[in-house]
């Protein structure tokens, strides 16, 4: 993996975590952001990281992580998303990785077993994975 930066405004953090939350303008305060970011997130107040979690798109969402799935899929993502949502009051978020939606079901499966409170550190680490992954796609981009 490429260095990280050693400082990023708010504005150039909000893409990477997929809008401007309060974890976003915590880490802009931040000398490196981006490898601080699960122990910023974690520490943040639940409602906080429920933001930031919820502003990650649902799985199953057009993004550029995602991608493929039929209409049967697309209908069991959103199932489970609603029955996760239910169940531990904060949207899943996974590293999608390039992988197929229905490549997704089983994870999202097993991890409505988990606790919330590992559902919660799961989730938040997962979003600050995407953000790392998105600098490096982001720079390598920038640089070629």
């Amino acid at each position: 993996m490429r260095e990280l930066p050693r400082q990023l405004s708010a504005a150039e953090l909000a893409p990477l975590f997929s809008g401007r939350t309060r974890l976003v303008e915590e880490l802009a305060a931040r000398d490196d952001p981006l490898a601080v970011a699960e122990e910023v997130a974690l520490a943040l107040p639940d409602e906080d990281q429920f933001a930031a979690l919820a502003a990650h798109p649902r799985i199953g969402e057009r993004s550029p992580e995602q991608h493929g799935g039929d209409a049967h899929v697309l209908a069991e993502l959103a199932r489970l998303n609603e029955e996760y949502e239910r169940r531990f009051g904060f949207a899943f978020v996974v590293f999608v990785a390039g992988r197929p939606r229905e490549e997704l079901l089983p994870v999202l499966r097993e991890r409505l077993r988990r606790s919330r409170e590992q559902e919660l550190e799961t989730g938040l680490r997962e979003l600050c994975a995407i953000a790392r992954v998105r600098w490096e796609q982001n720079r390598w981009t920038r640089t070629t």
